[in-house]
């Protein structure tokens, strides 16, 4: 999708109904993911993430992948006419790192105390979505079965 045209409606109504997704670029010619905290904003993604893994620095000025989905929050009971719906977006776009003013952090709620036994220290990225893909599975009126171990 260019850049000068607003992401898909649908896909971004998706994104802002999870508060976490997935980031994917590569670091020192190896790929990684990593867990970052998303909010929509003018058509953007703004993500928050742990700055003491250097992530953020990598994905400054790059193109990332970035992922989010509903697969742990749905239910068992079907919650629309179509009954269960699983959907995941993914989005591809250049990053940069971004200081949000007050009101974008605010959007964010709190932060969490430890990433990996550290004190968390937040970094943020402002990901200007390029090209988006939505997938969905719809369940009828058959119940989801999770799986139990």
């Amino acid at each position: 999708m260019p850049s000068d045209e607003t992401p898909a409606p649908q896909a971004m109504e998706l994104l802002r109904r999870v508060p976490y997704g997935r980031l994917a670029t590569s670091m020192r010619a190896l790929p990684f993911l990593a867990v970052a905290r998303h909010v929509v904003c003018d058509g953007r993604i703004l993500l928050r993430m742990h700055s003491g893994f250097g992530y953020h620095e990598a994905c400054d000025g790059s193109v990332v992948a970035y992922g989010a989905d509903n697969y742990n929050a749905a239910s068992t009971d079907a919650e629309e006419d179509e009954g269960e719906r699983l959907w995941s977006v993914q989005f591809t776009g250049p990053a940069e790192i971004v200081h949000p003013c007050p009101e974008q952090e605010e959007l964010f709620g709190a932060a969490p105390v430890r990433a990996n036994g550290e004190p968390f220290a937040p970094a943020y990225l402002r990901v200007d979505p390029h090209f988006v893909t939505e997938h969905s599975l719809g369940f009828g009126a058959s119940p989801l079965v999770r799986h139990a171990a």
